[in-house]
């Protein structure tokens, strides 16, 4: 009996190498899948969808590794044909409609959120500038992760989300989705997704003109990124953010390092889309500062007075030249050349056709915008300076029309610069004319006066204390 009993164990497995076989041979079965996909390969987008649609919906339900590698390759293929055929509709119930839900049903999780995050990078990607039609899709991805209860993905695609909503101008529903999701994040501790959802509450709160939250939320998204390994492309847009922020502090030489580095890194990866606004924004901080220095702007106080010398002209001729200068060549860098040769000529007229003719390149970018308003009101006041210098009263038709700008704009620009300090003088209304007084020594009777209070409170202090020591010591 005991001989017997191997007999029947060695029988028994033999039946177990045939499975292999035949899922070989329902492998093999795929061929027709395969040249349909070639098939359509020069076809047009339109062309494309049907064939795309049929091979997903295919009627025997193949799921094998071979026919989900082809079904993977036909949801790229037809969410790409959809936004090339403007079909934004149809892109939006693509992942959460019926055509893609018998795949998603019969493949793994982790590879249903490979293909859904592929799929949104990749709309994102073809349509930059549909941004309703993103937010609708990652609205539905959120919506269908909730019903199958997939939370590690609905985090990843309201991260998304809320980038879609700081883009959109839509702040204050960012902020308070990038709120919640922090919430969870920090339990889960995600530093990956920490470092992405840091990064993007401080652009929201830099749109918002909140500097010192936008620099904590910075300071938070580095943090969490030094304890894990940065993609190149996010390590870029870390750098990036930190540059706007010296930039807004007025800080341009650290903004311009930042830049530069965010630059190469995205240069490297000849990322051209990301790599030309930190170009600008280089630009932009070169242009600044050697305006600052050559009118003498005080940080501190903001005052600006003319120097003779023309060594801290904006000379961003460096950066455009080259290599670089030949890549990146085009209306974006044109507009900051443009604005760089205004601002060296201090010509208001110039520079506001400028602003004109590269209304695009230069008013939608929000850290531009801004900073070039500025730059606008600098070389209006330091023109106007240069104007009235040497005149004890001038009328302020005279002043419009030399520096050729309507009346009201210069006479409301005068009472502020009076106001602020920027010079003395009174604005007669009623005669039309600016009287400039000459700024007189200050009297130093009141200060010195306050000095020698101060110092007396000192030595009688002193005094006082020494009193009541000597008496403490008698009794």
């Amino acid at each position: 009996m005991e001989v017997d009993t191997p007999a029947v164990s060695t029988s028994a497995p033999p039946p177990e190498p045939v499975q292999p076989a035949a899922e070989e041979e329902e492998e093999e079965d795929c061929s027709d899948l395969a040249d349909l996909l070639d098939s359509i390969s020069d076809a047009t987008p339109a062309a494309k969808i049907p064939t795309l649609t049929s091979i997903l919906n295919e009627p025997q339900n193949r799921y094998g590794s071979t026919a989900a590698a082809l079904k993977e390759r036909a949801v790229y293929a037809l969410a790409r044909a959809y936004c090339e055929d403007n079909r934004h509709d149809e892109v939006v119930t693509l992942l959460t409609g019926e055509t893609c839900a018998p795949f998603f049903a019969n493949i793994t999780k982790a590879k249903t959120a490979k293909v859904v995050r592929a799929v949104l990078d990749s709309v994102c990607a073809l349509a930059p500038e549909a941004l309703d039609m993103q937010a609708q899709i990652c609205q539905n991805i959120i919506a269908w992760c909730r019903a199958e209860k997939r939370s590690f993905l609905r985090q990843r695609v309201e991260a998304k989300l809320a980038s879609v909503l700081f883009q959109q101008d839509k702040y204050g529903e960012a902020l308070t989705l990038v709120d919640r999701l922090l919430v969870e994040l920090k339990k889960l501790d995600d530093k990956q997704l920490l470092v992405e959802v840091h990064l993007v509450e401080s652009k929201i709160h830099h749109g918002l003109r909140g500097m010192a939250k936008s620099k904590a939320a910075l300071t938070a998204s580095r943090t969490s990124a030094n304890a894990i390994y940065v993609a190149p492309s996010l390590q870029s847009q870390i750098d990036m953010m930190s540059g706007v922020l010296h930039c807004e502090e007025g800080d341009y030489d650290t903004a311009h390092s930042y830049f530069l580095e965010a630059f190469e890194q995205l240069d490297q990866l000849d990322d051209r889309e990301k790599a030309v606004p930190c170009l600008k924004y280089m630009m932009l901080c070169k242009i600044l500062d050697g305006l600052n220095k050559a009118l003498g702007i005080s940080a501190a106080t903001g005052v600006a007075g003319i120097r003779s010398d023309h060594k801290n002209e904006a000379d961003i001729s460096g950066m455009i030249t080259g290599k670089r200068g030949v890549k990146y060549a085009g209306r974006n860098v044109d507009a900051m050349s443009s604005i760089a040769a205004a601002a060296s000529k201090r010509s208001l007229k110039e520079y506001e056709a400028v602003l004109t003719e590269y209304s695009h390149e230069l008013q939608d970018d929000l850290l531009i915008k801004h900073h070039l308003s500025t730059l606008q009101e600098q070389l209006l006041e330091s023109n106007l300076i240069r104007i009235i210098e040497p005149y004890s009263c001038v009328e302020i038709e005279h002043v419009a029309s030399l520096i050729e700008m309507p009346l009201p704009v210069v006479e409301k620009k005068l009472s502020q610069m009076i106001l602020d300090g920027k010079f003395h003088g009174i604005l007669d209304q009623g005669k039309g004319q600016l009287i400039v007084y000459e700024e007189a020594d200050q009297d130093q009777a009141m200060e010195k006066g306050l000095k020698v209070i101060e110092n007396m409170d000192k030595v009688v202090t002193s005094l006082f204390g020494r009193s009541q020591a000597l008496r403490s010591m008698m009794v």
